[in-house]
């Protein structure tokens, strides 16, 4: 019988492991993103899935990366203080694997690339895009919305969704405004931001969230059903809400990201 599970995760796409491969369906973008999965594999980089090929269907054939993935409630191991410790380390390992290919490749990616484009951005870095051995994050996955852009604009969410800079409102998140504040000086810690990215943070989760309703907005309205249900949901109303918590506590962010 053949090994084949249906994985879930963000919910656009529709995923399947066959044995050690995935089957994903793919876009315009795919080409990119195939390209920069290699070039990953260049560089040495082997967290991220390599690619074997494309249907005749359409579908393209990963990799699969054994370990777990959470949704939310984030899992205790998702949450806990390592998984936080090596999602900040596996990204900056990551960006700075994709520099040259930043470099190099501008247009034809799902989302808009950025300026200054300093490396390539995972655009969903979150636990559902993250696979844990134990509580230690060891592979990212889903690379469609990738897109050049500055480091800043992929920290800004992955804070978002590991820390969780979330609103009480929000029930995926968790800890008080200093707990989440403490993580994302950590996260900030780990990766190795500078100062002017850190002073930048909190500005650049707000505009993440605020780009991601925009964009959820404009693929409901091309006719996209999974963005609608989105809509429906009222996702973005819990990232509005999330932005404007994050708005608000500003001073405690950066009271923890800003201290020396």
């Amino acid at each position: 019988m053949t090994d084949r599970e249906v994985l879930t995760g963000s919910g656009v796409n529709e995923v399947v492991r066959i044995g050690a491969t995935v089957r994903r369906p793919t876009g315009p973008w795919t080409p990119l993103i195939h390209g920069l999965l290699r070039h990953l594999r260049e560089q040495g980089f082997t967290a991220a899935p390599a690619v074997h090929s494309v249907t005749g269907d359409g579908f393209e054939i990963l990799d699969f990366i054994p370990g777990e993935v959470s949704n939310y409630p984030m899992t205790p191991a998702a949450a806990s203080m390592r998984a936080l410790e090596s999602a900040s380390e596996l990204l900056r390992a990551y960006h700075d694997s994709t520099i040259g290919y930043a470099r190099d490749v501008t247009d034809g990616w799902m989302l808009p690339a950025r300026t200054p484009a300093e490396v390539i951005c995972h655009g969903d870095y979150a636990p559902y895009n993250c696979v844990l051995d134990g509580d230690e994050v060891v592979g990212i996955i889903d690379f469609d919305t990738a897109h050049p852009a500055p480091r800043l604009w992929d920290i800004g969410y992955a804070v978002y969704r590991w820390a969780p800079t979330s609103s009480p409102d929000n029930p995926d998140g968790f800890g008080t405004t200093e707990e989440q504040a403490r993580r994302a000086r950590i996260f900030c810690d780990r990766y190795g931001l500078d100062a002017a990215g850190r002073a930048g943070l909190v500005d650049t989760v707000i505009a993440r969230l605020h780009a991601l309703v925009d964009f959820m907005r404009t693929e409901a309205a091309r006719g996209n059903q999974a963005f609608a249900r989105h809509l429906a949901e009222g996702h973005h109303l819990l990232y509005l809400g999330d932005a404007a918590y994050v708005r608000e506590q500003r001073h405690v962010f950066d009271r923890h990201l800003l201290a020396t």
